[in-house]
């Protein structure tokens, strides 16, 4: 009888002014500029932010995987009248964060080392955005594309709260993830995949706040620094015209 593969070890890697975070040699679950540390080097992770079109200032950021941290230090930098919670259940990846430069936790920036699939349960209104990226070695965990778990993440967001899933989009259980994202969910949802096929960014909202006409027209945000919306920009006119096409 064979013993199960150990789970595998994050590890990070420097190429220049390029780092990343690997689970596996063949496979970069983030990357950071040495130069620019907190900007979004990846364009799944500028597609995520598009919840700003429908609520560019939430009050409260949940966002479960924590990786090398791109998305929470944006956040962090841009988004200063956001609280936000990062949920990573494993210690090595949080390990990294100094190496990432990750901020230290503080009154409105937080890192828990949880299950994000236990830490959702009975949780109910606490959240104006959810952001679903925790992947380990292969993609998702199983236990964060059940049908339970995306009921809770439904109880967890405020009214009018959005829901962002990363997927692989070419993953042989995609369609079936999505299913269950749809029970939670119902048709308020849509999808954006990036220009080579590899990641489905899908938006869920509790709520009618994705039916707004308004969101398909490109503003910065008041709050936003001209600095973070131009790493944005580009993203968010492809968001604007699925917006318009569906």
């Amino acid at each position: 009888m064979s013993r199960p593969s150990p789970p595998a070890v994050p590890f990070l890697q420097d190429a220049g002014t390029r780092r990343s975070l690997h689970f596996t040699p063949q496979e970069i679950q983030s990357s950071m500029s040495l130069l620019n540390p907190d900007a979004l080097e990846i364009e799944y992770t500028r597609m995520m932010m598009g919840f700003l079109l429908f609520n560019p200032a939430p009050e409260r950021l949940l966002m479960v995987g924590l990786g090398g941290g791109s998305l929470p230090k944006f956040c962090h930098r841009y988004l200063p009248q956001t609280r936000i919670t990062v949920v990573e259940i494993d210690p090595a990846v949080i390990a990294l964060r100094e190496s990432f430069m990750v901020p230290p936790d503080s009154e409105r920036f937080q890192v828990v080392q949880a299950d994000a699939a236990y830490y959702m349960r009975g949780r109910q209104d606490e959240a104006d955005v959810v952001l679903l990226d925790g992947y380990v070695a292969g993609g998702i965990p199983a236990p964060l594309c059940t049908p339970e778990f995306y009921a809770d993440c439904h109880r967890t967001l405020r009214e009018d709260g959005l829901l962002v899933n990363n997927f692989h989009f070419n993953h042989v259980d995609y369609p079936r993830y999505l299913g269950h994202l749809r029970e939670a969910f119902g048709h308020s949802m849509f999808e954006v995949v990036d220009d080579d096929m590899t990641n489905s960014v899908v938006f869920a909202c509790k709520g009618d706040l994705l039916e707004d006409p308004a969101a398909a027209e490109i503003k910065r945000p008041a709050s936003m620094p001209k600095e973070g919306w131009r790493q944005l920009l580009e993203t968010f006119k492809v968001i604007g015209a699925t917006l318009e096409l569906r």
